[in-house]
Formats: structure tokens, C-alpha cells, sequence
């Protein structure tokens, strides 16, 4: 009887197989099942990870109904898909299948969150995830992957996770998600996907109409959801060219490990030309580099693929001069543009490759952004043959000619566009808008020619890449689209790689892990302070001090007591944010680096409420006082326990001992230490300098961190940064520390080690790093730092690599008519989500709220500071309120290291509130004017009463300010000059 009850159960499960593997989530699962097999469960859990849950679930269904069957074995799978929130699978082996309409509906909700996924995925994550676990689209355990997701590879993998989550729910999810969006001001989202108001209801359906009315090579959501095949609702491609599986996990994991690294040789193709001073006239390049360059040579558009220190700018260089050559031979004029994606490299490709081979026959110029001669582009492109320059100049320059506003530069105007980095060429890069005025022009020539009309000429592409990556992918289908719609955005008719057979070497790779500090009282007296601001502020975290998730949490809650004008609260979040990075860095650097590091911000914090004369009282709050006393009580232990190197952390010890082993075992060492944060080369830079031990063999340290300014830590100048690169290269620096702003593209052939210090990002970049070791018997070496989990990451774009090696060998294998296909079928996709893009911004840049309908509020104590109508804006950038009532809120602080000269103006200090000491923005001379310019980000924004949430952007705002009259406010200024005078 038994037997036949368990047939019954068996068949039951095998008939709904297709709706339960899709409705799974296996790791769950398999936690709540205890008939089947650890082993079984963990190779089960390892497909998951690597193939995706659809697969794994398929397996897992298989262990379950596999004979003899455990007494009870149907009841326990019921049980345990009820209690891995898998309710909405449970329902069909307990007699509560939805009704077919039901069905089709939800199938038709999931396709069309498949097809919007594009836009989806550009979701405020960390926003949307909180109220899905309040609705109960997600579960607890949901809601801490998504976080981690989001955390450890940004917001729109977090968004994938989620989405992937909540397609699984009963029926009934896709209406509560609809509402979530609107809730959380994603509106354009809300719309999209169908939703609408009474107020916007007629514009809302007009855009959703020309949306659907839009060809886009692939079916409409509404076909999708009427065709009668099976719906495979596993693919979300994604708007930056990524690919996902809405059912598979987003971190794959795998114990595969390279043995292997790529090539590494000197960039230079021929030693004698490499001697032969300024004056290079002749390039010879290795075999391997003639084979990559001849589809080039036959005026191609490729993209050359070769390891880094392969030699592929002086490829590019042999290109550039046999095109040159062959068009003056030809009688007609060549012009080419060399585009780099960072400054340094600029100056790079101009002095070491293109200038030397180049300037006996042709003229070469470069322009960066911090180059006067960016003023002039459009006459250096006329006057010149050869323009290095970064890519956003070229693109300003085009824009501008598309404007009609300004004399531009036309892609017509050139003949060969030489693109670095090329991998770089994906939606929402500077590389993709210009190729995708390209692609346009490029489709717009074939009617062209089919009305018999003469098309407008094309320059030539030649794109450089070490590694074009997978994008995420964790299927080599997935790996394989990736690379194509790279080679489809650079209208690639070839990607050309190529083994390097002799010139091959392999860097030593070693791993070295970390052990946990038997004590650690530092870190103790950090959590204690950070527990009594928990109590004090009645909040209970949900995460592990120290940890990211933690850091995620403060977050959202400093945003939403800012929103709820709960000071107390806020202003705790802000100082808990310091300590968990005070936490961080002593488990990256010193523990006296730590220190110092929170001790200056409490300096800060306190000059803040100190004015400059005594005409007025800054308020300094309960909260603040009690935040101010913690740290003071607990300020000498702290220092204390700093200064005692028996509590450093191991991974400075295993750093200490690498460095050592490289200084003492070679001749002649230079290497890299690649870290995360501009604070952490700082402060390693420092710790080696002040340590004798490394002086007494020889090292000689320095940092090269990135030029922007949108970090605490004062940038370095392009002028620094080529400073201490060319001490490096000379040798008088022989350790470089940097951040990822020296990974890609610089040369730096005589490095012979180079060490990743708690650095993981993705495999482009494993591979970019590994390619700066150059020399002969170079080593690479990573570095593990507690709670990065780098080990497990590095071995993850181990097998990244591989898979992406696989892809570019399928790719290069497809038949050539096959391949343009799939080229032309990814290009015309791509111009139809910019004709949707473009109409979405369109709508979006009309900004129709009334600037009086919005009102700034200090973001600290709540002060109302000013309405919209009070703001100007300058040169379309900055938004500054000259009003005299506004001047009466702030003090001025004078800020050395914020001093920035440009054109029409400097920014020389910070203005701060009156009451609280917020800073609100930063004191700007325009022209002899000074303007108050506001940084939206320190204001608590309302438009109509309503707060916005998280806006950190004046481009989030729908408001359009009038532009800043010079005129009058200096004829004004003048008037008010005279009235002195005259007194």
C-alpha cells in the first residue's frame, strides 16, 4: 500500500518537475532536508553555485524521488519547501495549483520582468530590498544575499538577485513589486512596467504604447506571454552588455585554479629600436604581432587581444603608420585618434610609443583633461595627423558638433580611431556613446546606399585589450554573447589573438592566508564604543560590526533619519560609520593608522563646532556631547593598545614578510602592491618608509593614488602621478603602492613582482594586474585580508578565465557569415535600447516642477536654508545662492587642500551651517564673484512637502534653475562698491 502511495507521490512529482525546478531555491532546501546524503547535498549545492538552481534543482528532485524511498520522504519534501519559502512550489504537490488563468498571468509577469530586466537592474537597490522583505517577497535570508550581492559586486547584480528571488513567489508578487517601485520613487520603472496614476495615467500609457510600437528584433512582452511554446524565462540581458540567469546563483564558485598566467614581456617589439633614443623610424614586430595586426592592415575593423606586456600599443603604433602611410600614397590625408580611458596614459603613448616612431614623417600631438590644449581639440585634429587623447574630449567634441552650438569635430573628419582598453566599450562608457554614434551612422549609411546616395565616411576601428572579460556570466553561452556584443559595439569583423609560443612567461603565483588575531583588544574598545552609541540611540544592528553588511545598514538608517528629521539618530549613524571603518582599517593597516584616522575626525568634528569669532553659538546637541565624551573617555586606551605591535594583524606580517623575501632574493627588485583605498597606500606607503628594517635592504617607497576628488583623501595631481611613475621606472622608487588606478595600461616593464594586498575585483582586472609584473623572473603574489574572502574571489576569476579563453577560441572559431549575424543583430538591438534610452532621458530632462515647490533643509539640525527659487546654476554645473538671506546661515572655513583653479574660477573653502557646523558646499570665486555653491547631497530635499528620498545628485531633481547672471550681480556688486565709497 505503501508502495503504491509513494508511485502516486512520485509521478505527482515528476508531472510538475518543469514549475518546480523553476521555483526552488535549492541551498534552502537542501538545509531542511535530512533524507538525503551530506555529500549528495554538498555536489548538489557546488552545481548550484557553478551550472545555476534550474539544474541543481532538477538533481535535487531527482535524490528525492530516487528508490528506496525513507519512510516519510514526500511529507519532509513538502515540509521543507514550506519552509525554505517556497510556498508557491509546495502548492502544486498539495493539491493547490493555481488556476490556468492565474497561471498564464504570472507566466506573463515573469517574461515581462525577463524582458524589462535591461532597466530593471538600474534600480536603487538597497532601497527596493527592504520594503520586498516588509511585503514578504523575500525572506530574511533573501534579504541578506541580496545585500551581500550588492555589497560585494554593486547594485545591479543585488538587482538580478532580487529579481530572481521574487519570480518565485505565488502569484500575486508582481503587483506588490509594482507597488514597492512607485513607493520608492522609481517611477520610470513604474511606468514601464505598466503602472500608472490618476495624474500621469494618459502620459504614462502614451509612453508605454511607443514603446511596444517600437521594432526591437525580439518580441514584444505581450507576444511573449500569447506564444504557446514553453517560456524559457532564464535569460536577463543586461543594458551594460552583461548577461544573467534569473535562476542562477550570482557568485559561482569553483575550486579550479589557473596554473597559468598569460604572457609577460617587454611592450617593446624590437630591442634594437628600443636602444635607439628619440628616433625610432623602423617597427619590427614578433610573428605573433603580424599575425594580430594583418586584418587591420587590409582596413578591417578588429579588435587585437593579446596578454598585457605583449606589445600591443606598439602594434597599434605599426598600424597607424602603415595606414598613414598608405593613404598619403594614395594622395588623400589620413587622421588618427588615439583614445585612452585614463590621463597618464596619455603622456604614456605620446613620449614611449607613437611620438618616437612616428614624429620623422607625421605629426603627433596629445590632449587630456588637464591640458590647456583641450581648448582648441577641434584646430589639433585639423592642424595634426596623429590626436592621443582621452575619450570624454573626442566625445565632447562630437557632441558639440551634433549641437550645432560649437565648432566640433565630425567622426567623418577621421580615418582611424585606435580605442585602449577597449573592453571598456559597454553601456554607460564614454567608449560606447562615441561607437554608438558610429554604429548609427554605420546603418544609416545602408539606406544610404540603397537610395542610391553617397554615404558618409567611416573611420577605421582598432580596438586593444589584455581581457574583455565574461561580464558575470556564469555559463559559457553567456561568456560568449558578452565578448560578442563587445565586438558587435566596436563593429568588430574579427577578434585576433594569438599564442606567444617563445615570448611566453609565467609569473610565480603564490597565495598567502591570513590567521585570525588570537586577541584583539583594539578592535574590542571599538565595538564597545560602537555598542553604547547602539544604546544610547535605541538600535539594534542586524549584522556583524566590521563587516560591510553593517556598513550598508548604517546607511539606510542615516538616510532615513535624515528623511524623518530624527537628528539624534543621524548624527549617531555618521559616527558609527567611522568606527566600522575604524574597525576596517585595522585589519588592513596599522592599528595606529586606525587610530589616527578616527582621531582626526573627531578633531574635525569638534573644529566644526568652533567658530571663528565669537558673534555666534553653534549648537552642540545631548547626542553630540555624549559622542564626543565616548571617544574622550576611551581616546588613551585606544592609543595605548595601538602602539603594542603584539595585536597587529597577520596580514601586515605576511606583507612584511613577502617584501622582505623580494628585496633579499633579487638583485635588483621593483615591484606593485595593489590596495583598495587611497587611505590604505597611504598609510602602507608610510609604515614601510618608517620601518628600517626595509630601508636597510634597499627599499624605496612611494604611493600613486587616482586624481578625483570624490574621496576624503586628498587626490594626487597628473603632475604627481608622473612624478612618482617616472621615479619608478628610473628606479629611484623601486615599491610602488596604488590603488587600481595603475592596473590597467601603464608601462612599467622593469617590475619583476607585484603583490594584491586585500584587492579582488573581477577577472579583467586579476588579469591587468598580474600583466604589470614585466620582467624576466617576475612573481605575483595575493595577500589575504580578514573579511574580504580575496582567496575564494581570486579563484572565481580563475575560472573566469578560462571560460573567457574558451569563448574568444568558440568565437574565433565561428563561421564568418554566422558571426555577422550575431554582430548585426546585437548592433541593431543596441541602437533600439538608445532610441528607448534617449526617449526616457528626453522626458526625463523636461523639468516642469516649480522651483519654489522645492525647500533645502540643513541635513544635520533641520534648519530650513533656502527654496529652489534662491538658486542659480553656472555653466550648467554648479548650483550657488548669492541671496543676501542665505549669506546670514553659513560661516566660511578656509580649506587648503580644496583648492582647484581653472578657468573662470577657484573653489578655496567650505561653507558650513551656523547652528550645527554641516557643511553645506564650497565658497566659489566666478570671475571676481563669490557664490555660495551648494552640495545637494548635505540637504534634506523636499518638492511639495514630500521629502525625495536619497537624492545625492542635482540631476535627480526635476527642477530647472535659471542660469547665473553675471551681469547683474557684478553690476549690482559695483553699485554697492560706489555706495561705500560715497559714505
Amino acid at each position: 500500500m505503501a508502495s503504491d502511495k509513494d508511485e502516486q507521490w512520485v509521478r505527482l512529482v515528476e508531472d510538475f518537475r518543469p514549475r518546480l525546478t523553476e521555483r526552488i531555491k535549492v541551498e534552502q532546501v537542501l538545509d531542511h532536508l535530512q533524507f538525503i546524503e551530506s555529500d549528495l547535498k554538498e555536489e548538489i549545492r557546488q552545481k548550484a553555485r557553478t551550472e545555476g538552481e534550474p539544474r541543481a534543482a532538477n538533481v535535487l528532485i531527482s535524490a528525492v524521488i530516487r528508490k528506496p524511498h525513507s519512510p516519510g520522504w514526500f511529507r519532509a519534501f513538502v515540509d521543507a519547501l514550506v519552509s525554505a519559502d517556497c510556498e508557491s512550489a509546495a502548492d502544486y504537490l498539495q493539491d493547490n495549483i493555481p488556476e490556468p488563468e492565474v497561471e498564464a498571468d504570472n507566466d506573463c509577469c515573469v517574461r515581462l520582468i525577463q524582458i524589462l530586466c535591461p532597466s530593471l537592474v538600474g534600480m536603487k537597490t538597497d532601497e527596493v530590498c527592504v520594503p520586498c522583505y516588509s511585503e514578504g517577497l523575500l525572506t530574511e535570508e533573501d534579504l541578506e544575499i541580496v545585500k551581500t550581492e550588492t555589497a560585494q559586486r554593486g547594485s545591479r547584480n543585488g538587482a538580478r538577485e532580487l529579481l530572481r528571488r521574487i519570480v518565485r513567489h505565488r502569484p500575486g508578487w508582481f503587483s506588490t513589486f509594482l507597488n514597492i517601485l512607485r513607493e520608492t520613487d522609481h517611477n520610470d520603472l513604474y511606468r514601464l512596467m505598466g503602472g500608472s496614476s490618476d495624474i500621469d495615467k494618459q502620459n504614462s500609457d502614451e509612453k508605454l504604447s511607443s514603446v511596444k510600437d517600437e521594432p526591437t528584433g525580439s518580441q514584444s512582452a505581450s507576444e511573449s506571454c500569447d506564444n504557446s511554446e514553453p517560456m524559457d524565462i532564464s535569460t536577463c540581458e543586461d543594458t551594460q552588455g552583461e548577461s544573467t540567469d534569473m535562476y542562477l546563483s550570482a557568485s559561482p564558485e569553483s575550486t579550479q585554479l589557473s596554473s597559468s598566467l598569460e604572457p609577460s614581456v617587454p611592450d617593446g617589439a624590437d630591442p634594437i629600436a628600443e636602444a635607439g633614443g628619440p628616433d625610432k623610424a623602423n617597427i619590427v614586430l614578433r610573428d605573433y604581432q603580424e599575425d594580430v595586426a594583418r586584418p587591420a592592415l587590409e582596413g578591417k575593423n578588429i579588435i587585437i587581444c593579446l596578454p598585457t606586456g605583449s606589445g600591443k600599443t606598439r602594434v597599434a603604433v605599426y598600424i597607424t603608420k602603415q595606414h598613414l602611410d598608405s593613404r598619403r600614397a594614395e594622395g588623400r590625408s589620413g587622421k588618427v585618434v588615439v583614445l585612452v580611458n585614463k590621463v597618464p596614459l596619455v603622456e604614456q603613448h605620446y613620449s614611449a610609443e607613437f611620438l618616437p616612431y612616428l614624429k620623422q614623417n607625421y605629426k603627433v600631438e596629445r590632449v587630456s583633461g588637464d591640458s590647456q590644449l583641450k581648448i582648441s581639440f577641434t584646430e589639433i585634429v585639423k592642424k595634426n595627423d596623429v590626436v592621443i587623447c582621452t575619450a570624454q574630449i573626442l566625445e565632447n567634441y562630437l557632441e558639440r558638433d551634433n549641437k550645432g552650438e560649437d565648432e566640433g569635430v565630425k567622426l567623418s573628419d577621421l580615418t582611424l580611431i585606435v580605442i585602449d582598453e577597449c573592453h571598456h566599450t559597454q553601456k554607460g562608457g564614454v567608449y560606447n556613446h562615441i561607437m554608438m554614434r558610429y554604429l548609427k551612422q554605420k546603418h544609416s549609411n545602408i539606406r544610404l546606399k540603397k537610395q542610391q546616395k553617397e554615404p558618409v565616411p567611416l573611420p577605421q576601428i582598432l580596438g586593444l585589450t589584455a581581457s574583455p572579460g565574461v561580464g558575470g556570466a556564469t555559463k559559457m553561452e553567456k561568456a560568449e554573447e558578452h565578448i560578442l556584443r563587445i565586438c558587435a559595439n566596436l563593429d568588430a569583423s574579427k577578434i585576433m589573438t594569438r599564442s606567444l609560443g617563445e615570448y611566453k612567461k609565467e609569473p610565480m603565483k603564490t597565495t598567502m592566508l591570513v590567521e585570525d588575531r588570537k586577541e584583539d583588544p583594539f578592535g574590542d574598545v571599538i565595538k564597545k564604543i560602537m555598542n553604547a552609541i547602539h544604546d544610547h540611540a535605541q538600535l539594534t544592528p542586524t549584522c556583524d560590526l566590521g563587516s560591510q553588511n553593517y556598513e550598508q545598514w548604517v546607511v539606510q538608517l542615516e538616510a532615513k533619519a535624515a528623511k524623518e528629521e530624527d537628528q539624534n539618530v543621524r548624527v549617531c549613524t555618521a559616527h558609527l560609520r567611522q568606527y566600522n571603518e575604524g574597525l576596517n582599517l585595522s585589519n588592513t593597516i596599522r592599528m595606529c593608522d586606525a587610530f589616527s584616522f578616527l582621531n582626526q575626525y573627531y578633531e574635525e568634528e569638534m573644529k566644526k563646532k568652533t567658530l571663528p569669532d565669537q558673534e555666534h553659538t553653534i549648537q552642540i546637541t545631548d547626542t553630540e556631547r555624549f559622542l564626543f565624551s565616548l571617544f574622550k573617555e576611551n581616546k588613551r586606551e585606544l592609543q595605548k593598545l595601538a602602539e603594542n605591535p603584539e595585536y597587529e594583524n597577520d596580514s601586515l606580517s605576511k606583507l612584511r614578510t613577502k617584501i622582505l623575501q623580494e628585496f633579499s632574493s633579487r638583485k635588483e627588485a621593483r615591484g606593485i602592491i595593489f590596495t583598495k583605498t587611497r587611505r590604505s597606500a597611504i598609510a602602507l606607503s608610510q609604515w614601510i618608509q618608517e620601518n628600517p628594517k626595509f630601508a636597510d635592504i634597499g627599499v624605496k617607497a612611494s604611493y600613486v593614488i587616482g586624481g578625483g576628488d570624490q574621496s576624503v583623501v586628498k587626490p594626487m595631481t597628473s603632475a604627481e602621478q608622473r612624478d612618482v611613475l617616472n621615479k619608478f621606472r628610473t628606479g629611484k622608487v623601486n615599491l610602488l603602492i596604488a590603488t587600481t588606478v595603475a592596473e590597467e595600461g601603464l608601462d612599467i616593464a622593469a617590475c619583476n613582482f607585484v603583490i594584491r594586498y586585500g584587492l579582488v575585483t573581477n577577472e579583467i582586472a586579476m588579469i591587468q594586474a598580474k600583466g604589470r609584473g614585466r620582467a624576466e623572473d617576475s612573481s605575483y603574489t595575493l595577500v589575504e585580508v580578514k573579511n574580504t574572502g580575496v582567496a575564494e574571489k581570486e579563484s572565481v576569476n580563475e575560472y573566469r578565465q578560462k571560460m573567457m579563453d574558451k569563448a574568444i577560441d568558440k568565437i574565433r572559431a565561428m563561421n564568418q557569415v554566422n558571426y555577422d549575424k550575431r554582430i548585426t543583430d546585437f548592433q541593431i538591438q543596441a541602437i533600439m535600447e538608445e532610441k528607448v534610452r534617449m526617449t526616457k532621458k528626453r522626458q526625463k530632462d523636461v523639468k516642469t516642477v516649480n522651483p519654489a515647490d522645492v525647500k533645502f533643509s540643513c541635513r544635520s539640525c533641520s534648519t530650513h536654508v533656502c527654496t529652489g527659487e534662491d538658486v542659480e546654476i553656472i555653466e550648467n554645473m554648479h548650483r550657488v545662492n548669492v541671496t543676501s538671506q542665505f549669506g546670514k546661515l553659513f560661516n566660511r572655513t578656509e580649506n587648503t587642500s580644496l583648492v582647484e583653479r581653472l578657468l573662470d574660477y577657484e573653489t578655496n573653502g567650505f561653507i558650513a551651517c551656523k547652528k550645527c557646523g554641516q557643511r553645506w558646499g564650497s565658497m566659489m570665486l566666478y570671475r571676481g564673484i563669490e557664490c555660495p555653491c551648494l552640495h545637494v547631497k548635505n540637504f534634506v530635499v523636499t518638492l511639495n512637502g514630500k521629502p525625495i528620498s536619497k537624492c545625492t545628485k542635482w540631476s535627480e531633481l526635476p527642477v530647472k534653475f535659471p542660469d547665473f547672471d553675471y551681469a547683474e550681480h557684478a553690476s549690482y556688486m559695483a553699485q554697492c562698491s560706489d555706495d561705500e565709497e560715497t559714505e
